[in-house]
């Protein structure tokens, strides 16, 4: 089963759950792959640091370009990151990409960008980008301050799409967080899908020690493989 991996906000740790998740898959003996749609920020040589990670924690050999179909200069917003290089952002591209990937793979981990709602070109976000894969979604909570009203909202939003929470995890960015326990118990109680892991703050997350952290047996294996028609 494929995953896709969505945020409460930018800068939540998608990338470090994402990586966690496919190290995770790997140490069950499947064949995995990361997979970034749409970066925005890149270095010198015009590779995403979010997508160099995914191709380090994938288990086969991958061009960062196969991982990362779409990637802009500018770290801002997708579609105006694109709109600046004179580049419309296309779902059909992004979809054979995936296609590519999942027909060698067991499973694969796509890391939507920013938020479940960012938009992606003038008229689809990365929520049809979700719909349109159709695979379930994994959800990764900010613990922050603020982070109640933005992870309820982007379950709704999931929900609203038709699409399948298979999943969330509580990852701290926010040291010495006021009511960290309490928050994460009333997202417990408000969320209808399992809690796979709490990641405790990290100055320098190790991303084996994040896996280590994650229930895979919380996640649903039933239903399809994930690979869409």
């Amino acid at each position: 089963m494929s995953y896709f991996v969505t945020g409460t906000d930018t800068g939540v740790g998608k990338t470090l759950i994402s990586c966690a998740l496919l190290h995770a898959i790997a140490a069950q003996g499947r064949r995995v792959a990361g997979f970034k749609p749409v970066a925005a920020g890149c270095d010198e040589n015009e590779h995403n640091e979010d997508a160099l990670a995914l191709c380090a924690a994938s288990t086969m050999q991958l061009a960062c370009e196969q991982v990362n179909p779409y990637c802009f200069a500018p770290a801002i917003a997708p579609h105006l990151a694109a709109g600046f290089s004179g580049i419309r952002i296309e779902l059909s591209r992004i979809l054979d990409a995936y296609r590519e990937l999942a027909a060698q793979a067991d499973e694969v981990i796509i890391e939507g960008a920013g938020g479940f709602l960012v938009p992606l070109n003038e008229q689809q976000d990365s929520a049809d980008l979700a719909q349109q894969l159709g695979l379930p979604v994994i959800l990764v909570v900010g613990m922050r301050l603020g982070c109640l009203n933005h992870a309820l909202l982007t379950v709704r939003a999931i929900a609203g799409s038709g699409l399948k929470c298979a999943g969330w995890v509580a990852n701290v960015v926010e040291a010495g967080m006021p009511a960290l326990q309490q928050n994460i118990d009333t997202l417990r109680e408000r969320i209808d899908a399992p809690l796979l892991g709490v990641v405790p703050y990290m100055e320098k997350p190790d991303v084996y020690a994040v896996a280590e952290s994650l229930d895979m047996r919380l996640l649903n294996k039933d239903g399809d493989d994930g690979r869409i028609a």
